[in-house]
């Protein structure tokens, strides 16, 4: 199969993609509630012939193809959730050459190409898989937000030291995640006795000392290696006007792209919450997320890995890629130095909030070269 198989593959199947993809952009799908993309998904695959697909305990939907149980893996990814709430469909609107829904990139426009190119693994796959490792298609959970990787951890776990690299269908096709980002989130919960506005005041007020305690955390300057940040996304607490708080609550993450940056702002963290403890209030922390960072991955292997999406994604669009760090499903296997990317193939903007769009005419371009990727990296195709 040459570029110009490619790109026919790619035209002939546009209009199953398309249809394909405004259908699973107004399934809801909020992290942990997956299941009805999931199980749309496996009878979508069990329709086109896929053997042996499954959804695990994780809500992944997993399609394997040449698995032995003790071969190496390349595992193909693209997460089915979306960060909104919405349980009932989503909006979706085509208007002049642009597709608009929440979510409709982030991921659902990826999670559409790697079917249609699953489509045609299936197809080769009948004929005889004749590689020595197996690949799995992995239609995985929980990559957004509080989701925290749940989905890429259960793969991680069930095919422990099987996986060769991980290549996830994520963001768009003018960039490549080659370096993860990690993170850790946290709820903080300060307590004090409250009371009347009026007749208690001078009580200790929950909502004060909160405030006081972000105002700190906001005097750190990060360290000048690699890239970290932090913030106070949330806060919530009290009860009236005229109440002395009792309770007040934070949401707080830092992230950083240097795993010695990481321990330095836990450090900083727990030192800010004990001093506040020491004043006699009661503080509590709880773990919500944490996402590690990278980690031996050989130089060489991640470099090529990464190469090869440029070339193809210039083959194609005529662009040429940046690399860059982000926080993605690569976050695990990367920790664990198994090599790993992720870019996209759509062009599009707004990601994260309801007014998302994408170029329409970019997806045709994108169905391409996910494909030629997902077969050079199976060993079906050689330039």
């Amino acid at each position: 199969m040459n570029q110009a198989d490619m790109t026919e593959y790619a035209g002939a199947h546009w209009q199953e993609a398309y249809e394909l993809l405004t259908t699973l952009a107004r399934i809801p799908a909020p992290s942990g509630k997956e299941d009805r993309r999931a199980e749309f998904i496996r009878a979508w695959l069990v329709g086109k012939g896929a053997k042996e697909v499954f959804i695990d305990e994780a809500k992944n939907v997993i399609y394997p193809i040449g698995d032995t149980g003790h071969n190496q893996l390349t595992v193909f990814s693209a997460h089915t959730d979306v960060v909104f709430p919405d349980e009932t469909p989503l909006p979706l609107e085509e208007k002049d050459g642009m597709l608009y829904a929440p979510g409709i990139g982030d991921d659902t426009a990826n999670l559409t190409a790697l079917l249609i190119a699953a489509e045609y693994l299936t197809d080769y796959a009948e004929k005889g898989w004749d590689k020595p490792d197996g690949i799995l298609i992995v239609l995985n959970s929980c990559e957004e937000g509080l989701g925290n990787l749940k989905g890429v951890r259960q793969i991680c776990q069930r095919y422990e030291g099987r996986i060769k690299e991980l290549i996830s269908f994520d963001c768009t096709m003018q960039s490549i995640v080659t370096k993860a980002v990690g993170s850790k989130r946290y709820e903080v919960e300060v307590l004090t006795e409250g009371g009347h506005s009026y007749s208690a005041f001078g009580s200790r007020n929950a909502i004060a000392y909160l405030a006081d305690m972000i105002g700190t955390l906001y005097t750190l300057k990060v360290p000048d290696k690699g890239k970290t940040t932090y913030n106070v996304g949330m806060i919530s607490g009290g009860t009236s006007v005229n109440t002395i708080a009792q309770q007040a609550s934070m949401l707080y993450e830092f992230r950083s792209d240097d795993r010695e940056n990481l321990r330095f702002m836990e450090r900083h963290f727990q030192s800010v919450i004990e001093a506040y403890r020491a004043k006699g209030i009661t503080v509590n922390v709880t773990v919500l997320g944490e996402r590690p960072c990278m980690g031996e991955v050989p130089k060489e292997l991640q470099n090529a890995l990464a190469d090869r999406a440029k070339r193809i994604i210039k083959k194609y669009t005529g662009m040429e890629a940046y690399e860059t760090s982000a926080s993605t499903d690569c976050n695990l296997p990367l920790s664990l130095g198994i090599p790993a990317i992720a870019f996209g193939g759509y062009i599009g903007g707004k990601s994260h909030t309801r007014e998302e769009w994408l170029e329409i005419n970019s997806l045709r371009m994108g169905l391409a070269v996910i494909l030629e990727m997902v077969l050079t990296e199976s060993g079906i195709f050689r330039e």
